[in-house]
């Protein structure tokens, strides 16, 4: 082309130039300014719209689970390993630290790629992927609404730029990003598949997380491991290509397999105290609602990103768990199966062929079952035939699900054959709860025995009658009373009750009080209440504790009441704590996404009963446990250092009771079926000690042998917290008991 027709094109050239450098720039300053459509402000760049979930923490600072929409946590720059900052930028902008939010050498090279039909990879930087996070696009848009959108996000890149540090932009694109399994951002992310932080990640756990943002599902370990293998080496590889690693390092960590043994999903269901936690989000909802937030509106624990402090140790938790599994699942439940094997109407004890289907009804009506076939128009009589139908199932085992032909009717009763369990452990002085067990499976039983459930207490309050009886000064753990039959004669019943005791010990002989309570002699316990009366009981009980509705009977000296197993611990608890009831506590602060402090929580106190009384009855507890029903806490699980407790059992052995305390720590333990109808036939195995006592047994062990939890020091070292406080204002002797009382029964204590 000669001069004169080259000189022809440079004028229009330039004024093409021009123009689209000129529509450019009118672009980006219509979409800054918001004519082509919503633009974030500097505010909404500060304050981003993501849900973030509330984290539950251990009193020990373990994270015990989350609350969510989405599953994710924010993270700071320093919270971020090197390996994880560097595989990012390796892999997705590697000139991150040369651009302002938009690299126009990439963009050429994209461009360039497009008008020659050649792949040269993508032009998008971190930051740009950011903005497209933090303000999504519109999946249904057009073609053009497309363009518009992509140069929203230069605009907002560019802001993004202006407004934090590199630092800050990285990690802020690790907070918002979804790496699949419920895990949205790199602090869920890290719990999820390697349960770490994200700064203990190494280069291979790194490299994995990083390659999964091009394709979440796709290279998903759990799913396609070896899709997510090959994308972990191609990210190791970048690594080398820009000089993060060297050969020999990455030749080194491409042929590390991938371990995903502590992958779990931050499920509800799943992890450490299932049930405590559903019992704090229940609180936590009425909490918000009538704690709102200086704008006036209310808290989301599902979207506020708040911080629960509880008081729950999870050592102590894992220890408790493992005894109610130990104990419950794999000793009890065998037992029982074998027990009723063979049985026609098992597990149900003399109960009609009406009762019985009443009660299988009840739970096919609960049924997810039920549910589908009446969304679907069927009426009760067709569901119930299909309720008698084979089906293959998969069927509940403590050892995972297990495949069988079984009809839905036959599964019904099956499921009602499970023992179940509540366990709570609470700090004898704060009121502070460090385990709490509400059942033996979350997953499959999620009722809550600690808090929702209640069921008659047996023998477990008779310390309370013995404690009515004490504090007026008259008796104590000397004083001789007669075991023999006591006959009431209730105004609002026609006939009269004499109770009997279980077995013939002693009987009509004079026995010390301490002596009664230790061997759980029913008569004595009529013979106080006689005197003293149901209304003073139920007065005392009220002090400790006690809400629920408890007759005004005198059956309630041998337990005739339904009462929960929070209830029980609170209130057994102020015997070794010097008379005085504490609330049971299970959260200590809520703090905001910042760490700001919205909310503390302190224990209700009340002096229930007098130091000596309560005194008294501990000494009074110590021989159920030194040598009466609960003796076997000695012997079989040699538990050597001063212990209070008692057992409880209800009639037909429907419901086994252990409330028990070191000066430390006071627990208490249920166990029985979701029927009472359903139970042992003997007291073989039904009873308190058998069922129940033995959970609070072997939790004692795990926790006085742990040497990083302080029980085991105090039992060395015998330092505070190791005995019984004798108050300052007694004047009997070691043993509870005044000059005039003492008998020959002589016991060591503390």
């Amino acid at each position: 082309m000669n001069t004169t027709k080259r000189s022809k094109w440079i004028k229009p050239f330039w004024l093409v130039l021009a123009s689209g450098t000129g529509i450019m720039l009118l672009l980006f300053f219509l979409i800054s300014m918001g004519w082509m459509g919503f633009m974030p402000s500097f505010t909404d760049l500060e304050n981003p719209h993501t849900n973030l979930a509330s984290d539950i923490y251990s009193a020990d600072g373990e994270l015990l689970g989350k609350y969510y929409v989405e599953n994710r946590s924010n993270c700071k720059y320093s919270d971020l390993s090197p390996a994880l900052r560097n595989a990012l930028i390796a892999t997705e902008d590697v000139r991150f630290y040369k651009h302002a939010g938009v690299d126009l050498r990439a963009v050429a090279r994209v461009f360039f790629g497009v008008i020659t039909f050649s792949h040269q990879g993508g032009g998008s930087t971190i930051t740009q992927q950011l903005a497209k996070n933090l303000f999504p696009r519109d999946p249904k848009a057009g073609k053009l609404k497309i363009i518009i959108t992509k140069l929203k996000e230069w605009v907002v890149a560019a802001k993004l730029e202006h407004t934090y540090s590199k630092e800050e932009i990285l990690a802020m694109y690790f907070n918002t990003v979804d790496f699949g399994n419920q895990s949205l951002g790199i602090k869920s992310a890290a719990a999820t598949y390697f349960n770490k932080e994200p700064i203990m990640l190494n280069t291979e756990e790194a490299a994995l997380l990083v390659g999964m943002l091009k394709a979440p599902s796709k290279y998903n370990p759990t799913r396609n491991l070896n899709n997510a293998l090959n994308r972990r080496n191609t990210v190791i590889e970048q690594m080398e290509k820009y000089n993060y690693l060297t050969k020999t390092q990455a030749d080194s960590i491409k042929t590390i397999s991938i371990d995903m043994s502590h992958f779990s999903r931050q499920d509800h269901t799943a992890g450490l105290a299932t049930y405590f936690r559903e019992y704090v989000r229940q609180y936590l909802k009425d909490w918000c609602k009538n704690n709102p937030k200086k704008d006036g509106s209310c808290y989301d624990i599902y979207k506020d990103g708040l911080r629960i402090y509880t008081t729950i140790d999870s050592r102590m938790q894992r220890y408790a768990e493992a005894a109610v599994n130990e104990h419950v699942c794999e000793y009890l439940q065998p037992i029982f199966f074998k027990h009723w094997k063979g049985h026609k109407n098992a597990p149900f004890y003399n109960l009609s062929e009406k009762d019985t289907r009443t009660i299988l009804l009840q739970a096919m009506r609960r049924s997810d079952r039920y549910g589908i076939m009446k969304d679907a128009g069927m009426n009760e009589e067709q569901i119930i035939a299909e309720f008698q139908k084979q089906v293959k199932m998969k069927l509940f085992t403590y050892h995972g699900l297990k495949d069988t032909l079984m009809s839905p009717w036959d599964s019904l009763r099956y499921m009602k054959t499970f023992l179940h369990c509540g366990m709570m452990a609470m700090e004898t002085n704060t009121g502070y709860v460090r385990a709490y067990v509400g059942g033996v499976n979350y997953q499959e039983f999620q009722f809550d025995h600690v808090k929702l459930s209640r069921r008659q207490v047996g023998s477990t309050f008779k310390p309370y009658v013995y404690a009515t009886a004490m504090q007026n000064g008259e008796y104590d753990p000397c004083t001789m009373v007669p075991n023999v039959p006591v006959t009431f004669y209730p105004p609002a019943v026609n006939s009269e009750w004499t109770p009997k005791n279980s077995g013939s010990y002693k009987e009509g002989e004079m026995l010390p009080l301490r002596e009664a309570l230790a061997m759980s002699i029913n008569q004595v316990s009529a013979y106080l209440m006689k005197q003293f009366g149901p209304k003073a009981v139920i007065s005392l009980v009220r002090a400790m504790g006690m809400t629920s509705d408890i007759p005004e009977v005198p059956a309630i000296c041998l337990g005739a009441c339904e009462l929960s197993l929070f209830e029980q611990v609170g209130a057994i608890n102020c015997f070794p704590n010097q008379g005085i009831y504490v609330e049971p506590v299970f959260i200590t602060k809520i703090c905001d996404k910042e760490g700001n402090i919205i909310a503390s929580f302190v224990p209700k106190t009340n002096e229930a009963i007098d130091q000596i009384t309560a005194f008294k009855t501990v000494r009074l507890m110590q021989g159920v446990v030194d040598y009466g029903t609960s003796a076997r806490l000695r012997g079989q699980y040699r538990l050597s250092f001063p212990l209070g407790g008692k057992t409880g059992t209800t009639d037909n052995q429907s419901d086994a009771w252990f409330v028990g305390y070191s000066p430390m720590l006071t627990c208490g333990v249920w166990v029985g079926c979701e029927d009472r109808a359903a139970h042992f036939r003997s007291m073989e195995y039904g009873q308190g000690a058998r069922m129940a006592m033995p959970v609070f047994g072997l939790f004692m062990q795990k926790l006085y042998a742990d040497p990083n939890l302080p029980y085991s020091k105090v039992v060395k070292e015998q330092k505070t917290g190791y005995s019984f406080p004798i108050p300052a204002a007694y004047t009997g002797d070691a043993s509870g008991c005044d000059e005039r009382h003492r008998n020959r029964i002589n016991i060591d204590f503390d």
